[in-house]
């Protein structure tokens, strides 16, 4: 018996692959380092960098780069797009990750619970996360975050969460506290 890697032949031996979509929105978790301007800036995807640092058994990734904006920067139109793009990658995946800016990720994670709930409800977990410093500093809680995003996506019910710094919150009611530099209930 010979080893294969190719899904379809993974779930005829009956160890089915958990499919994510994983979106990425931008936000400071993909903030890079621009020498010349002397700032961070979204100008490049980071996401596969990560995810090539993570062991990621059992699972199959289908990256949908969306955008690549700092939340503040985001319209009415870019949260619509967010919303209607996870409610079409449910339907194909198992779970969706949404990688988001945190300023505006509660306002992301509503929309997305308002458009599900008016159409009858999740049907699987979609997990947004964000990071609070950039993959590239060295404090970076990018990789736990993203880590904890694609667990929770794998155990969670149906529903909206965000899933950061060891919590997994389910929306509606969730906000942002500055002060702690993380998500709490409302």
């Amino acid at each position: 018996m010979t080893a294969t890697t190719s899904p379809k032949a993974a779930l005829d031996r009956g160890s089915a692959l958990f499919r994510v979509a994983l979106i990425s929105t931008g936000g400071t978790i993909e903030k890079t380092y621009d020498e010349l301007g002397g700032v961070l800036a979204n100008k490049v995807s980071v996401l596969d960098m990560l995810l090539a640092s993570l062991d990621l058994r059992g699972v199959v990734i289908d990256r949908v780069p969306l955008m690549n904006k700092d939340s503040l920067d985001m319209t009415e139109a870019d949260h619509d797009l967010i919303a209607d793009t996870a409610e079409i990658m449910a339907r194909s995946h198992d779970g969706v990750v949404i990688v988001h800016g945190t300023d505006r990720l509660a306002k992301t994670g509503d929309r997305i619970h308002e458009r599900l709930t008016g159409k009858g409800g999740a049907t699987r977990a979609v997990v947004l996360t964000g990071a609070m410093r950039p993959y590239e500093m060295r404090r970076t809680d990018a990789t736990q975050n993203v880590t904890e995003a694609l667990t929770a996506v794998q155990i969670l019910g149906p529903g909206v969460y965000v899933a950061m710094h060891n919590r997994v919150l389910q929306f509606p009611g969730v906000v942002k506290d500055p002060r702690q530099g993380t998500f709490v209930r409302g």
